[in-house]
């Protein structure tokens, strides 16, 4: 383990790109272009529903490795990684979660979605609620959230790897991207979005288990990770202080509910709030579940993506944990001249954990890989959220200002939605290149505890309680926006002090964890919706029929022709059996880790 442990000049690739890894880059951009086209070419992309829902004719492993590659994007690698370094294996939580959102989602929330027949979530709480304004709330938000934080963060990530790992220009690396992600969505929907997510998923998994294994390898193996990861001491430290020294909880899951990072019962409910929006009524991801052939495939899709996410603690946060023990004055440094001498911020170095190691550690060849890996993680993301951005704007706003607008209209303009986000976030990238890269993920995770517990409580009430109306839906949002936004800016005023800085934050922020902070903000939002509703007329006949979990339409939903009944009714109970098979596991590995 005697490796050097800086790097001379943090702005020059730490290893040259050979011949051979240009090679497998530029096959691998072939490659998803290909497929790209392929499946544009296959797809009926002259209808909406063709265009923005595939055809809903989708099969259940590409929706799967869709909804898998979709929330695995750039920012998620290097922010996972970034994060294990800095504090250990918690924040696998954040993916474990998923195993039981996924499920709800398949479960409950898709035949609600299919029983209501509707393309964006925003179209669903019009028809659940009535009128028009919390329908261009939800979709102003949604386009706003995926802007500032989808777009910017997983930019800024993929760029800052490019950038460190290849020496490229910041901006033309990014643009060159986009371009091409820009290009396929364009071309061809939803259909070209998860097929080349698809191969992007067996992409990212392949390459992953490569440095995984290198990385351990290092290290001596799995025993030796605790042990080296506790020695991970930077040599300069600050005085009088213990910020430099690794966690003693960093190897396990449930952690102190007062005093640490990630309290455990913050994990348990706050993250559950968070993950219910992200994972069941949020537009990039409701919008492959809903392009399924029928509620199997649907189902199956959520247990192959939940099975998915259970790697990412081995194959990515572990990874970074282990970068740490090998560059623990890169990777752990505390001196803010260190950390930008190391990667260019003051506030700490963490999330350069998983580039630094592709560089360090890949072989020639297999470099190239893993930077191809990283771009399929953020054109992946891209794609799924620019796909969904027109869909939203198109069918939510678009249809609101002209009613009368044909399909090529609607088509033309979702095309052009795409464009235009293409220029917001190049133009956002120089604000995040002066951000704190130092805080990604935590970044993306305390803005959507502060913004989308309303939205949860929202759709909650309004699937499970047929009397919830419209009243008492929008009065809950926007209390819930109020609180959330006043705490968000309090965020940005006030941020986290440096190593050996008293922390002199409002004790809002201070003891107020952002996951405690989410189950409150629901509570809030959730109370008022029932209140405004209960002093309000009840909704209408129109509004409740099909579209709560009471009264769900079950011819929508056996989606069988006569013949195929018992072989619909076979593989129903083969999703339920993997569905059981695969919380068990989940359970084992939150035991295991505890």
């Amino acid at each position: 383990m005697a490796l050097d442990n800086s790097t001379s000049d943090p702005h020059m690739p730490w290893a040259q790109l050979s011949l051979a890894d240009i090679i497998v880059i530029t096959v691998y951009f072939t490659l998803n272009v290909a497929v790209g086209i392929w499946s544009s070419c296959r797809a009926s992309r002259n209808t909406v529903r063709g265009y923005f829902l595939a055809g809903q004719d989708m099969t259940w492993w590409p929706i799967g490795a869709s909804l898998f590659a979709s929330s695995e994007g750039s920012g998620l690698f290097i922010g996972l990684a970034g994060s294990g370094a800095a504090g250990g294996l918690a924040v696998a939580g954040f993916e474990w979660n998923a195993t039981y959102v996924l499920l709800a989602l398949a479960w409950v929330f898709v035949p609600i979605y299919i029983s209501s027949e509707i393309v964006t979530m925003p179209e669903y709480i019009q028809k659940r609620y009535g009128g028009q304004r919390i329908r261009m709330y939800l979709s102003v938000l949604s386009l706003l959230l995926s802007v500032f934080t989808k777009i910017s963060i997983d930019l800024y990530a993929g760029a800052l790897f490019v950038h460190i790992c290849l020496g490229w220009n910041f901006y033309l690396s990014t643009t060159l991207t986009l371009a091409i992600a820009a290009l396929y969505t364009i071309a061809g929907g939803l259909a070209a979005v998860i097929y080349t997510d698809a191969l992007q998923t067996l992409i990212m998994v392949v390459g992953a288990v490569i440095l995984t294994v290198q990385a351990f390898d290092r290290i001596g193996g799995y025993g030796q990770l605790a042990a080296a990861y506790t020695q991970a001491v930077p040599t300069r430290t600050i005085a009088n202080t213990t910020c430099h020294l690794p966690r003693a909880d960093a190897m396990h899951m449930f952690r102190d509910p007062y005093t640490a990072d990630l309290p455990w019962t913050g994990m348990t409910f706050g993250l559950t709030i968070m993950a219910t929006w992200y994972w069941c009524t949020d537009q990039v991801i409701v919008q492959r579940s809903l392009s399924a052939r029928d509620l199997n495939h649907a189902k199956a899709g959520s247990i192959l993506a939940s099975y998915l996410k259970m790697l990412p603690l081995v194959l990515i946060i572990m990874p970074g944990m282990i970068s740490r023990a090998l560059f623990p004055d890169d990777v752990g440094c505390v001196v803010p001249s260190e950390c930008l001498r190391a990667c260019g911020a003051e506030i700490g170095c963490s999330n350069i954990a998983y580039p630094k190691l592709v560089m360090e550690l890949m072989p020639i060849g297999l470099r190239g890989l893993m930077v191809a890996v990283m771009m399929a993680a953020l054109m992946s993301s891209l794609t799924s959220i620019f796909n969904s951005s027109s869909t939203l704007f198109t069918m939510d706003i678009w249809r609101r200002v002209r009613p009368q607008a044909g399909e090529r209209e609607l088509l033309l303009v979702g095309r052009l939605v795409i464009v235009v986000l293409i220029g917001v976030s190049v133009a956002w990238i120089p604000i995040l290149q002066g951000s704190n890269g130092g805080q990604l993920f935590i970044y993306m995770q305390s803005v959507t505890s502060s913004l989308a517990p309303p939205v949860t409580a929202v759709f909650t009430l309004g699937i499970f309680w047929r009397r919830a109306n419209e009243q008492g839906a929008f009065w809950g949002l926007m209390v819930g926006l109020v609180v959330g936004a006043t705490r968000l800016v309090l965020e940005f005023l006030y941020p986290a002090p440096p190593c050996g800085v008293v922390d002199m934050r409002p004790a809002i922020l201070r003891s107020f964890h952002y996951l405690h902070f989410a189950v409150a903000l629901f509570a809030l939002s959730g109370a008022v919706v029932v209140a405004g509703s209960l002093l309000t007329p009840p909704p209408q006949g129109a509004q409740i029929q099909n579209l709560t979990w009471w009264t769900l339409d079950l011819d929508l939903l056996s989606g069988a022709k006569a013949g195929d009944a018992q072989k619909h009714a076979f593989w129903a109970r083969v999703c339920g059996f993997n569905a059981i098979l695969l919380m068990c596991i989940n359970i084992f590995f939150y035991a295991y880790f505890a």
